[in-house]
């Protein structure tokens, strides 16, 4: 039997929730930390996340809490699910209290500015001692609390972390699979944000089946001509964390960054869809910050360069999709084996 482990969750938002609850469920003692006080005071008496995901109900071994020191004491695991503009503050916050052996594994999907920082790369920087890990996948948040089917990758350089991940997290509706390539599952999930916006543009404006199957295959194209630049493996991007992910924000209104294309190809101008959003589409933070980096090493990525000129430039959607498609490389498949 596997040994239980005391794990802490920091973020409770919709999948900071159902990642915690799957743990605690697994037989884990979880702590899920909240800046609100009264909200977990609500959690820990109704047994549910009524602001993100009401009716989802959650384990016994679960207990929320606003008190950073409370959550992080004697943990062996922590998980952080802030967004990217918050993390680097909660997880030097969250240093002063960790034990140097406790597994770091980062949530977020998300790029800092300043640097083009990856999440586990600040975890690095602030907590230089402790090993770390990433998790990226598939995971809408609100099909796993609905018991679907789902599969996850945990990233980590050291087998014994996949091992414990592995142990925390699998069961019959949470599948786990390993990657060693932590900077590509990583890039993946943040670059994937993005077409994902794209993609509910081109919904909401009614482009055919074929046309988005264009979009979904360029932007993979695009995702991993980026990832070689940085240094990533671009087969990464032919698993979960790549073309599975992409496949999944790209086609669900459960996206937070489709649902913005989406409002924004009707019409709706974007500060007002971005100020009636109970949670951070990370995707509108990454685009900014991808344009400018694919700028700077000359990558060229011309469905990027296009949505940007749509959200920023104030370009219209229907003038954009053709110049985006026509400038695309001929090239169908960039990384081939053997000879081309």
């Amino acid at each position: 039997m596997p040994k239980s482990h005391r794990v802490a969750v920091l973020g409770g938002g919709s999948f900071g929730t159902v990642i915690a609850n799957i743990v605690a469920r697994n037989g884990n003692e979880v702590r899920l930390w909240l800046r609100n006080a009264q909200r977990a005071s609500d959690i820990n008496a109704q047994r549910e996340n009524s602001d993100y995901l009401p009716g989802y109900r959650l384990d016994d071994k679960l207990t929320a809490t606003d008190a950073l020191h409370e959550t992080l004491v004697g943990i062996d695991v922590l998980f952080v699910a802030v967004p990217s503009q918050s993390f680097r503050s909660v997880v030097n916050e969250a240093g002063k209290f960790l034990d140097s052996h406790c597994l770091v594994v980062s949530l977020t999907k998300g790029i800092e500015a300043g640097g083009f920082k990856l999440m586990s790369e600040i975890v690095r920087e602030e907590l230089p001692h402790n090993p770390r890990a990433v998790l990226s996948g598939p995971n809408l948040a609100r099909e796993i609390a609905a018991g679907q089917v789902t599969g996850t990758v945990v990233a980590s350089v050291l087998d014994d972390t996949h091992t414990l991940l592995h142990d925390l997290l699998h069961c019959d509706r949470f599948l786990i699979y390993n990657s060693r390539d932590m900077y590509g599952v990583e890039l993946g999930g943040a670059l994937k944000n993005v077409y994902a916006i794209l993609s509910g543009l081109g919904a909401a404006l009614d482009y055919g089946e074929n046309t988005m199957g264009i979009l979904l295959t360029r932007s993979l194209a695009e995702m991993s001509r980026f990832a070689v630049h940085m240094g990533a493996n671009p087969m990464t991007f032919l698993g979960l964390s790549g073309v599975g992910d992409l496949f999944v924000t790209c086609s669900s209104p459960l996206s937070r960054n489709y649902r913005v294309g989406y409002a924004v190809g009707k019409g709706e101008p974007l500060d007002a869809v971005l100020g009636a959003m109970d949670q951070i589409a990370e995707g509108i933070n990454t685009l900014g910050l991808l344009k400018e980096e694919a700028d700077r090493r000359s990558v060229p990525m011309p469905l990027v360069k296009g949505l940007y000129a749509i959200l920023y430039e104030h370009r219209p959607v229907s003038d954009l999709f053709g110049d985006m498609i026509s400038s695309e490389q001929s090239q169908d498949v960039e990384f081939v084996t053997g000879e081309s």
